[in-house]
């Protein structure tokens, strides 16, 4: 073997070292931003089987060029909750131990958001400990946790111990370094990082202690290296680095004013439009960045039937109140909304940070909530991203199903994703 063919297989076994694994992936946004960085799936775990489809859709099944997990054989590729994970398949991730470069996952944050209770005793929290028993199984060299804010605030509801009344990120780092790793945190403001909305999330970076990643960082934080390659990143995908993407520029390509409405074709309910997707309309570099590689128009755009009260009303919210911040309590009591949040956008500033429930923010120029796919795109889903089942559920069907808006609003935005796992690839190799 000649020394350039030595050099490249080389080459090829140090990338395939490259594996995670995305432990509370949802509808696949952390994911997607690791494989745009190089990393290599190895299995994802989501336990709504709606969350799990959109995944799968696009990041395991089809053409072998498509599927972006090796997917182990005794793992079902299927939707599974943790604890049926751990208690089923405890031997094979044991046999898996110091095989995995990182084990990644966002814990369900409603136990911790702000606009929830907030107890402690909430029994979402407690999946952040499977989260922790799959490091002790698995040993990988890098941890990467995203949540809320509040995952960083103390519980002042329901606490008899003072010790569960400290933020949960305490307790997690606590067990974390416990267990042989070095933590790194920090509160991130994603638009920062070319996520067109005001959106802050707590980051966790934890490495192996004694990993030569430590060596290479030499004292400072994988978070200060995030921060330093932000303008690179940003630059090559020729993104403003120094401004936040506005919603116009994300979205504007996909107003209703100036194009042809269709027929819903991907939606079960019937008399549903959506809107155009011509490709002569308004234009951006990052609506550019978000349309590449498109062939056929993506789903997920259709229009919601608001009726002409809604529509009056959100008329008089887009022209009484101040566009880019939440209703004041005098605006709702003025307007008589019971509804506690709601954001008219403002076209040139980012978005509200967006969330499972549409009716949190009302479209910057047209009087509607935004489609799914406009919530994808200020997610940074790529057009090419295409999320299956409902568009919304309600009532007792919350509690079990997993509707597109849910979807893509729980998700990790793929762009930020991709930016720490450029890091991490880096700190890696």
């Amino acid at each position: 073997m000649d020394a350039k063919k030595k050099r490249k297989n080389t080459s090829a076994k140090k990338v395939a070292s490259i594996t995670f694994a995305d432990v509370f992936a949802g509808c696949g946004g952390l994911s997607l931003g690791l494989v745009n960085a190089g990393w290599k799936g190895t299995f994802a775990i989501e336990r709504h089987a709606d969350a799990f489809g959109t995944l799968a859709t696009n990041l395991v099944n089809g053409r072998p060029s498509k599927r972006k997990f090796a997917w182990p054989q005794w793992l079902p590729k299927s939707e599974i909750a943790t604890s049926d994970l751990l208690g089923g398949y405890g031997k094979e991730l044991a046999e898996m131990k110091g095989k995995l470069t990182l084990l990644a996952g966002g814990p369900p944050c409603q136990g911790f958001s702000l606009a929830g209770r907030r107890t402690q005793s909430d029994p979402r929290n407690a999946l952040t400990e499977d989260y922790i028993e799959m490091v002790r199984l698995l040993e990988p060299r890098f941890l990467l946790i995203e949540n809320v804010r509040g995952f960083t605030l103390p519980f002042k509801k329901n606490v008899s111990d003072e010790h569960d009344a400290g933020p949960y990120s305490d307790r997690v780092k606590e067990s974390l370094e416990k267990i042989g790793y070095r933590v790194y945190s920090d509160l991130i403001d994603l638009s920062r990082f070319g996520v067109p909305q005001s959106r802050k999330r707590f980051i966790l970076i934890a490495i192996k202690c004694g990993d030569k990643a430590l060596k290479k960082l030499d004292g400072s934080s994988p978070i200060d290296l995030l921060y330093k390659q932000r303008v690179r990143f940003l630059a090559n995908k020729r993104i403003p680095y120094d401004r936040p993407v506005s919603v116009k520029e994300a979205i504007g390509d996909l107003e209703i004013k100036g194009g042809n409405l269709l027929p819903c074709t991907d939606s079960p309910l019937k008399g549903f439009n959506k809107v155009s997707y011509e490709r002569g309309k308004y234009r951006s570099s990052f609506i550019s960045l978000m349309r590449k590689g498109v062939v056929s128009e993506p789903n997920s755009l259709r229009l919601p039937n608001h009726n002409e009260s809604t529509r009056t009303q959100f008329k008089l919210i887009m022209d009484t109140c101040v566009k880019g911040r939440t209703l004041t309590d005098l605006d709702r009591k003025r307007l008589k909304l019971k509804k506690h949040a709601i954001t008219p956008l403002e076209g040139t500033l980012p978005s509200a940070t967006i969330t499972t429930l549409p009716d949190d923010i009302i479209h910057y120029s047209e009087p509607r909530i935004l489609t799914a796919r406009e919530s994808a795109r200020l997610q940074t889903f790529p057009d090419t991203y295409q999320f299956t089942g409902k568009y919304t559920t309600g009532g007792p069907n919350r509690k079990n199903e997993c509707p597109r808006y849910t979807q893509i609003g729980n998700a990790v935005p793929p762009l930020f994703a991709e930016a720490i796992g450029r890091m991490l690839k880096q700190l890696a190799s």
